[in-house]
């Protein structure tokens, strides 16, 4: 039985094809914007189920991009496998996110201080207690600085990492909001519980697509590429 050149069956890349920071959309095709758009000379590293990925450079730092999927269970295998299969050592979530707060309006930027959820991912750790999803300190005060410098105001504090889109208890969001909870969005919990698992850096900063007590939302094509200035935060860090 032949033995595989990659590490694991969701990713086409060798080790070594990943650079220690990788930005993480939840759409490939955001990837390979960010990739074609910021990044120079990117190289495709990885096809398989189209989630695309690429590693190049940024201002002379070697970076990679790669999807992530929606949902907890998606995040959880490839942020998983980039921690412990390939070294990264860092992975930025920017993605969209829904609008709790009445301060909190379309296009603003998030960044995820802290990641509330009502999935059942932290289960198979097996605590003594309720785990709290948290960010990387260094990671988020660098992302605010930058953001800062950048002239790019951002609001940070709590966010919802919900497992599910259309919830049958239409209440849920008034009480998540009651709790000062920013956003909802579907990934993040995850994402900074496999970083604490692993002893590596994660961070969440999220673009406002539509509001939940308020009508307006982006297009699909401005989820696509209507994210610059979280993405150039992201990039910075």
């Amino acid at each position: 039985m032949a033995v595989s050149p990659v590490p694991t069956p969701h990713n086409g890349a060798k080790k070594g094809d990943i650079a220690k920071t990788v930005l993480m959309p939840g759409d490939p095709l955001r990837a390979k914007y960010i990739a074609d758009t910021y990044l120079e000379n990117p190289v495709c590293f990885n096809t398989v189920r189209n989630m695309l990925g690429y590693t190049g450079t940024y201002q002379g730092k070697e970076i990679s991009v790669m999807g992530g999927g929606m949902g907890i269970p998606s995040i959880g295998i490839y942020s998983y496998e980039l921690y412990h299969f390939y070294d990264v050592e860092s992975i930025i979530r920017i993605g969209s996110a829904g609008g709790y707060a009445d301060d909190v309006k379309v296009k603003d930027i998030v960044i995820g201080m802290g990641a509330c959820t009502n999935s059942n991912y932290a289960q198979q750790f097996g605590l003594p207690g309720t785990f709290a999803p948290i960010a990387d300190y260094e990671l988020m005060q660098r992302a605010i600085e930058i953001a800062k410098a950048q002239g790019k105001p951002v609001k940070v504090g709590n966010i919802l990492s919900s497992d599910m889109f259309y919830n049958d208890d239409a209440d849920a969001k008034d009480k998540w909001k009651r709790m000062g909870v920013l956003a909802v969005e579907m990934e993040a919990a995850a994402l900074y519980m496999n970083a604490a698992r692993a002893g590596k850096k994660a961070l969440c900063i999220l673009t406002i697509s539509d509001h939940l007590y308020a009508p307006e939302e982006l297009t699909a094509q401005e989820r696509e590429t209507g994210f610059g200035d979280m993405v150039e935060i992201a990039l910075a860090l």
